[in-house]
């Protein structure tokens, strides 16, 4: 979700050099990307982790850090290296830490206003670029009531895969029986269990998706959520492929879900996978309000989104109501319909 920002960046300043800090699970996903110069992966540990990675920094002698997330960690780490210049949203009480400070909106009852992350990531890379001149910033707008985003138009995330990730996903869909023949990714993990949509309906979609639409499913997951993924192929009628059995890596699954004709996911990483790949897809949001991740997707690549209570006020937000907006309230049928709708949307773009 930061990628346009980086991208807004390079555009604006092509002769300086853009370093990215980010930790090392974050390298594969990065890979490809011509957004940036140079990966610093961040050294854990706590303190001394943080004393390492500062002088990694202090070493290229930058005279200006960004930082996108609103992490004390982060920004303490950046004041430890030594930046001169340290831009960042005024929060988490990082106030000493930075030199500019961006303010991030509040709601009337003093939490934090929802705002898309692309949204705001774009807001700090636009003051970062205006630093100097005399344009006016204006102030970061939380979501409106259609959950829009403050994005140019055509204006999109992306990823890349190298040959190395296309080599590596060749492998995989060979292995799941998926090289040559249309497929559908099933994602329903996620690192919250209530965001799981229950498994015994992703069984039940799984054979939907075989027999109506003659799909190859594979259903992904990461290494800790093989038991889950091989729990709805064994529900299934259908014999459905479980890629973390079959060897997929983080830089392998950018291409697996980039050839996917659809993607069915619950509201975590996968799904931006998708929409920066431009794929379709379906998303089941639960007791995570959806606006704080409105995400632009392609015209090829439209997305569905399914609340569990899309009748929640939008002076509410879905965090605050675990009860009303559990996942599984999504029914069974209402997904089924969804994947038939956008299904039939991007036949009729195709030809």
């Amino acid at each position: 979700m930061a990628t346009p920002a980086l991208a807004l960046i390079r555009d604006a300043l092509p002769g300086a050099t853009l370093s990215l800090l980010a930790k090392p699970a974050a390298a594969p996903m990065l890979d490809g990307l011509d957004l940036f110069d140079e990966l610093i992966t961040m050294h854990p540990g706590g303190v001394m982790g943080h004393k390492h990675t500062a002088t990694k920094v202090r070493h290229r002698n930058f005279d200006t850090a960004l930082l996108l997330t609103n992490s004390f960690s982060s920004a303490l780490v950046i004041r430890m290296a030594g930046v001169p210049r340290r831009i960042g949203y005024d929060r988490d009480a990082r106030h000493m830490l930075l030199t500019h400070r961006l303010i991030a909106p509040k709601a009337d009852d003093g939490t934090w206003a929802i705002v898309p992350a692309v949204d705001y990531y774009w807001h700090a890379a636009t003051a970062l670029v205006q630093i100097g001149t005399e344009k006016p910033l204006g102030d970061l707008q939380p979501a409106n009531e259609l959950g829009a985003h403050r994005l140019p138009a055509a204006t999109y995330m992306q990823l890349a895969s190298t040959g190395k990730d296309r080599a590596e996903a060749d492998a995989v869909l060979q292995k799941a029986d998926a090289f040559d023949r249309p497929y559908a990714v099933l994602n329903p993990g996620g690192n919250n269990p209530a965001k799981r949509w229950p498994a015994e309906r992703f069984a039940a979609l799984v054979d939907h998706l075989e027999s109506a639409h003659h799909l190859r499913v594979l259903i992904n997951g990461g290494p800790s959520e093989t038991e889950l993924a091989r729990s709805i192929a064994d529900a299934a009628t259908s014999s459905p492929a479980v890629l973390p059995e079959l060897g997929t890596t983080l830089g392998s699954l950018k291409s697996i879900i980039g050839r996917a004709s659809v993607l069915v996911t619950n509201d975590t990483g996968p799904r931006h996978i998708a929409a920066a790949m431009g794929v379709p897809m379906v998303t089941l949001f639960g007791p995570t309000d959806h606006r704080w991740t409105t995400i632009p997707t392609r015209p090829a690549g439209p997305e569905t989104v399914l609340l569990a209570d899309p009748e929640l006020p939008l002076s509410e937000s879905a965090n605050d109501h675990p009860e009303r907006c559990r996942v599984d309230r999504i029914e069974l049928e209402t997904v089924v319909r969804s994947v038939d709708r956008l299904l039939a949307e991007v036949a009729q773009l195709r030809n």
